[in-house]
């Protein structure tokens, strides 16, 4: 989807039907804007537009959005009649690739505009199942080369697992039914035959409550009894695609098993956790670059909805735009070594573990304050890898194609 389609929809839509809103809106000099914490930059960024305030993205009601014109969430605020019925919201924006705790519908009969990131945090999320694949070989003393991953939705985040995958030296097999249905490619296998032939399976769907590809609790006991016995299993998409408990009377028959995502968030199943190899609290796709490219994508449509001048620039990654370094020398498995001090994973699983020691009562808010505070994750792009001589020519591949700068030289 092309930035801002959606917005530019809906300007069309005012301009034919009711010019006299379209005038109000462009011509505000200030407004209030209602922004989610938890969106890097959102003052920096929308602070041209007027007052910009910041709360927790689970307390965005009605009521604080009485007189605001503009409201930016993640998903984790659902927007729909409820919260916006009866406010002067005019816009809305989610700094999110999916857009299934949105009532579309809703949206485009009220007249408000909307855009959302597709593909903004894509890479994140695909580096994250690098890093927790890797891990998770590492820990069971066995390599990713070679190895088939299922990848099961095949959207802006499951074709960004397909490349890094590929990159990994696995062989892919895809499914994504829509994908089918429209293209008719044989490259989309059937779901039991992605099961039964994968070492790893991940998930990259949206979460869909009806319809024949309906995904709410896809993940159930026939589809773990569907995989081949000592295979490994990843969640990154929704919470819900996933019926916990059946993953947790099978787990015997799974290899590693990787959860970003929870039924019931923000006050996850403790006895979920405990049956994971690698547990985070939906960071995924939590990368710096991830995120300021979610903001600099609803920004780039609030400016075109309410003709503003586009002002704000991101700042860069890295310091004095210059990669970070990582030196590689005789590791056993350099490939993994690169990976894991680009994103060391379990320092996330180490941080999110933590939530089982609290009182349920205070479950939810130490979720909360994790994805609040997470550290800056920086993509692999903004590290340079310097590898040594007794490198094979095939890791030193294997990491350009991951994303990593790489040279020869050595970093003293």
């Amino acid at each position: 989807m092309r930035r801002g389609t959606i917005v530019y929809f809906y300007k069309r839509l005012f301009s034919g039907h009711f010019p006299h809103l379209l005038n109000r809106v462009v011509s505000q000099d200030l407004m209030k804007i209602l922004a989610d914490v938890n969106i890097l930059f959102a003052k920096e960024a929308f602070g041209q537009f007027g007052e910009v305030i910041t709360v927790e993205g689970r307390d965005i009601t009605r009521e604080r959005l009485k007189d605001i014109d503009a409201l930016l969430v993640r998903s984790v605020t659902p927007v729909n009649r409820d919260l916006l019925d009866g406010t002067s919201v005019k816009f809305v924006a989610s700094a999110t690739t999916g857009t299934d705790h949105v009532d579309l519908a809703y949206l485009r009969d009220s007249h408000r505009g909307f855009a959302h990131a597709p593909g903004s945090n894509a890479n994140s999320v695909a580096e994250y199942v690098v890093a927790a694949l890797l891990y998770c070989a590492e820990k069971r003393d066995t390599k990713l080369e070679g190895k088939t991953l299922g990848i099961v939705g095949v959207g802006d985040v499951g074709t960004r697992v397909l490349y890094l995958g590929r990159a990994l030296g696995m062989r892919c097999l895809l499914n994504d039914p829509p994908k089918k249905a429209l293209s008719g490619s044989d490259l989309y296998l059937p779901l039991t035959a992605v099961l039964k032939e994968s070492d790893v399976v991940t998930i990259h769907v949206p979460l869909t409550m009806k319809g024949p590809d309906a995904t709410y609790r896809m993940v159930s006991a026939e589809f773990i009894s569907s995989m081949k016995e000592g295979s490994f299993f990843v969640n990154t998409s929704r919470g819900d695609v996933l019926h916990e408990p059946s993953l947790i009377s099978a787990r015997k028959r799974l290899g590693c098993v990787v959860l970003d995502v929870w039924n019931n968030e923000p006050e996850p199943d403790p006895g979920t956790i405990a049956v994971c190899d690698l547990a985070t609290p939906h960071i995924a796709g939590y990368s710096y670059d991830g995120k300021v490219s979610g903001t600099e994508m609803i920004y780039d449509a609030a400016c075109a909805f309410f003709s503003h001048q586009r002002k704000w620039r991101p700042p860069s990654a890295c310091d004095d735009d210059q990669p970070k370094q990582i030196a590689l020398n005789d590791e056993v498995d350099p490939l993994a070594k690169a990976v894991l001090k680009a994103y060391p994973i379990l320092k996330d699983d180490s941080l999110f573990r933590k939530i089982v020691l609290l009182d349920a009562s205070r479950r939810g808010e130490y979720f909360g304050a994790v994805r609040s505070n997470y550290s800056r994750r920086l993509e692999f792009k903004n590290y340079a890898v310097a590898v040594g001589r007794k490198i094979p020519d095939s890791v030193k591949a294997a990491l350009a194609n991951l994303g990593f700068a790489v040279t020869t030289e050595q970093i003293g």
